[in-house]
């Protein structure tokens, strides 16, 4: 792939849109990880992604990956060789519509660079309940929706209403999907290839001061039982199934395991939390990736249980994960 030719044809296609050759994956993971990739775009607004993707797409046959903050993503030492979409502070629409597109509701219209934080804010700023849950997840609108991100019980696919996408040139290139299907860290737009713009959400009117109390609350649990002072990706491993029809939570099988403190270089299982892999300090990702492995084969070799990761893994053509 002739990166350079690319880089030119963007750059004249859209010439206010932010390019960054041979850029570190570390700057854009919570991680703090990740080798280079040859070409990354930051587009400001929905018609660079238009642009990003008709250049990228039509004339070169490249297929862009979408990330939004990084904040569930681990990336190979050696990086990618990928065009790389982000999600910028541009992509910032916040409001309250008019009318609500479920009855008794209200809907906010979100642009897919706003934090998830932010988010939660404006909705306590409007009155509104059902993302107390959201204010503490550190990723983005973009990358929320696409993974169905949850905390405390709550996910944003029981509130989001409407998504607008904007897909690969061989299909329509901006399409709105309502009332979009979403499961446990799933929604369908992990099937496509395509970017998410915005996203709607129908929340409640609350009282603002019980929102902020539930807020508050789990803002306290967050510091008290979360190791927020050093790089992770939060929750390192999905939920496992129910086992005789009785939940499983991976941190409880991980810490029953005694594997609290296991460490391989800069990585280690959180002394805090056994559900957080963390980097402590000059971690790579391969320790990240080595210590996972130890892990799940630890737990299966006593429980029986197969972990699976919640974070994605990134690296160049032919890289898996090292399980």
């Amino acid at each position: 792939m002739n990166w350079n030719a690319l880089y030119d044809r963007l750059r004249a296609a859209a010439p206010t849109l932010e390019l960054r050759r041979d850029e570190p994956m570390s700057r854009h993971t919570s991680f703090q990880v990740g080798g280079p990739v040859p070409l990354m775009a930051l587009p400001k607004n929905e018609d660079e992604v238009q642009q990003v993707l008709s250049v990228a797409a039509m004339e070169f046959g490249v297929k862009p990956f979408f990330m939004g903050k990084g904040t569930n993503l681990l990336v190979s030492d050696g990086g990618a060789d990928l065009l790389v979409m982000k999600a910028f502070d541009g992509l910032n629409r916040l409001e309250l519509l008019p009318q609500g597109e479920w009855p008794g509701h209200q809907t906010i219209l979100a642009g897919s660079g706003v934090s998830l934080a932010r988010l939660a804010s404006f909705a306590l700023e409007c009155g509104l309940t059902g993302l107390e849950f959201a204010q503490g997840i550190p990723g983005s609108v973009g990358g929320g929706v696409y993974m169905n991100a949850g905390a405390y019980g709550g996910e944003l696919g029981q509130v989001v209403s409407s998504v607008v996408s904007s897909a690969l040139p061989d299909e329509e290139f901006v399409r709105e999907h309502i009332n979009p299907k979403f499961s446990y860290r799933h929604s369908q737009f992990q099937e496509r290839d395509s970017f998410i713009l915005r996203a709607s959400f129908s929340l409640k009117p609350g009282d603002p001061a019980e929102i902020k109390a539930k807020m508050d609350d789990f803002a306290q649990r967050r510091r008290e039982k979360q190791p927020l002072e050093y790089p992770s990706a939060g929750s390192t491993f999905k939920r496992p199934a129910p086992v005789d029809g009785q939940p499983v939570y991976a941190a409880a099988l991980i810490d029953g395991c005694g594997l609290k403190g296991l460490t391989v270089g800069g990585a280690q299982v959180s002394e805090k939390h056994a559900g957080f892999v963390i980097n402590r300090g000059g971690a790579s990702c391969a320790d990240i990736v080595t210590l996972m492995a130890q892990v799940r084969e630890r737990v299966f070799q006593k429980t029986g249980v197969t972990l699976e990761p919640e974070v994605r893994y990134l690296g160049k053509e032919g890289e898996e994960w090292n399980f």
